[in-house]
């Protein structure tokens, strides 16, 4: 096990080159895989991905970072890989699960970036029904450490990089080697209680699908040229938030897990503090610059409805936590976009959950069985 351990990165959107080019700007060996060779055409050619710095700081990274190697084979990406980071789509979790169980070995970590609500249970799910029996930690990020947009190919703006992460495996009691394998490049990483807990402190759930949803007439008029999270979020939409907030911290109650509220989290992914959830989204310099999607069709929606929302309210039915505003989010969805969230989205038969009680799911997050 090396000081500079080889990284794999799946994904090569926003999230994706943000986090190749920082980890090799850091000097580490990185793999770049992306299953559309198109998209990484030029970074092939150029071996180079451009990070921008969205402003003169020190501490965010800027300069041509060098890639080892760009993919379109995962076979190629994750052989020699010690650490796998899937910074992908949600939606696209149950395909680098498939591609990636022929070639996972003893030892190696696969991190999800983030995992939405239930990814790494998804990941790891799919991974065994393939017939993997490699000594693999599947973990997950609760959020992406990364504020980012790819603006050209082979180029990424970094807007801010996130003061603290939670991190948890699947079983619970490996997240601290997860960390501690990690620690050497990303100190932001810190212990999540547990896989379920991460999943369910998946803020992006409270704040991209209803804020997409009640700005619609905005983005279709205007193409989302206004500030996503700053116009986006007016006093009344905070308020639909909040309520949003309270039935996914009342699911996680079910589960006996303290969920952390989304005004808590801002204060410490961000340190952006407010009395109120609205005040606190107005205190986040992060959040300043990024534009509303131009489209309904985007993965504010077409991710995050059936991968964030939908195994919430899925859990919430299974433990008999309601969850009517999630559920009336989901369906305004449905009817926006013409699609049956439900059919598609992650829910507990594709987690590995179903017909389980709430002691077999927590022996399952916590003990890996």
């Amino acid at each position: 096990m090396s000081d500079k351990p080889r990284f794999a990165i799946l994904g090569a959107g926003n999230g994706g080159l943000a986090m190749a080019g920082h980890l090799a700007l850091m000097g580490f060996p990185v793999s770049l895989f992306n299953r559309n060779e198109a998209r990484i055409a030029l970074i092939r050619q150029t071996m180079e991905i451009q990070v921008l710095a969205n402003r003169e700081s020190d501490d965010l990274p800027h300069g041509r970072a060098s890639m080892d190697r760009v993919t379109s084979n995962m076979a190629e990406a994750i052989h020699d890989a010690e650490i796998i980071m899937v910074v992908a789509p949600a939606t696209a979790h149950r395909y680098m699960a498939e591609e990636a169980a022929p070639h996972l070995r003893d030892g190696q970590i696969v991190v999800l970036n983030p995992g939405r609500t239930g990814g790494a249970l998804e990941f790891r799910h799919v991974i065994k029904e393939k017939g993997c029996t490699a000594d693999v930690v599947v973990s997950e990020a609760q959020t992406l450490l990364y504020a980012s947009r790819a603006s050209n190919p082979g180029q990424v703006n970094i807007f801010s990089i996130k003061n603290s992460v939670p991190i948890a495996a699947i079983p619970a009691y490996r997240t601290p080697e997860v960390v501690k394998r990690l620690s050497v490049a990303y100190p932001q990483f810190v212990p999540g209680d547990n896989a379920l807990k991460t999943s369910l402190d998946n803020i992006g759930a409270i704040f991209h699908p209803a804020v997409t949803l009640l700005n619609a007439a905005r983005i279709e008029t205007g193409r989302g040229d206004f500030e996503f999270y700053i116009e986006g979020i007016s006093r009344s939409v905070a308020k639909a938030l909040e309520v949003i907030d309270v039935e996914r911290v009342n699911v996680g109650k079910t589960l006996g897990f303290n969920c952390m509220s989304a005004r808590d989290w801002l204060y410490v992914a961000y340190g952006a503090a407010g009395k109120t959830l609205f005040d606190s989204i107005r205190a986040n310099e992060g959040y300043y610059g990024i534009k509303a999607p131009t489209l309904l069709d985007h993965r504010y929606l077409t991710e995050d409805v059936p991968m964030s929302l939908v195994p919430i309210a899925s859990l919430g039915r299974h433990m008999d936590s309601p969850c009517p505003t999630i559920e009336a989010m989901i369906h305004l969805a449905n009817v926006i976009l013409g699609v049956d969230f439900w059919e598609t989205g992650r829910t507990v038969e594709s987690m590995g959950l179903s017909g389980l009680n709430l002691q077999q799911i927590r022996r399952v997050i916590l003990d890996g069985e």
